[in-house]
């Protein structure tokens, strides 16, 4: 009888711990809704209308914020908005939930060569080199897009010497 209460509390304990661990869903399993709104939103996108994808991609985000469909898909808009650091963080956000992410890895790299971070952008590569167990399409165009960007010459402060011009200043006159 005196283990009756306590029992009942440990009982009641278990059974709610076991119904948590079976109602959750795995990490991959994104909700159809959000799944549903970014396909809608890349329609949207294509046809010119981007604000009104972000809107979507947002709506997206709020439903599952695991779906890194819609991420890419920020990103991607973003830089077509020529906001690659924005682009940065959206992929960023991607690598944190699947950290092997190779086209968020190349979306990433592609946006830090628009910010001139080459060599960030040949670290991605060489990640990608490292996922991609066969010829990746990420590898070439990634790879063809720093070779170009090394290729552009570097205009620096340097570079330019100002020459001065010495001139006299008119005489002023006292009142």
């Amino acid at each position: 009888m005196r283990f009756s209460l306590p029992a009942s509390a440990l009982a009641l304990a278990l059974l709610t711990v076991s119904s948590v661990s079976i109602g959750a869903r795995r990490d991959d399993d994104i909700d159809a809704r959000s799944s549903a709104m970014t396909v809608e939103a890349k329609k949207l996108a294509d046809s010119g209308k981007l604000d009104e994808a972000v809107d979507t991609l947002e709506t997206a985000l709020a439903i599952d914020p695991r779906n890194r469909a819609a991420y890419i898909s920020l990103a991607q808009i973003s830089q077509k908005q020529g906001l690659p650091g924005k682009a940065i963080r959206f992929y960023r956000d991607v690598l944190t939930i699947e950290p092997n992410d190779v086209a968020a890895l190349a979306g990433q790299g592609n946006a830090l060569i628009e910010k001139g971070a080459i060599t960030r952008a040949k670290d991605n590569l060489a990640r990608i080199k490292q996922l991609c167990t066969r010829q990746c399409p990420e590898i070439e165009t990634l790879g063809q897009k720093i070779a170009a960007a090394e290729a552009k010459p570097v205009v620096a402060v340097e570079a330019v010497t100002p020459k001065p011009v010495v001139s006299e200043a008119p005489a002023v006159k006292p009142n």
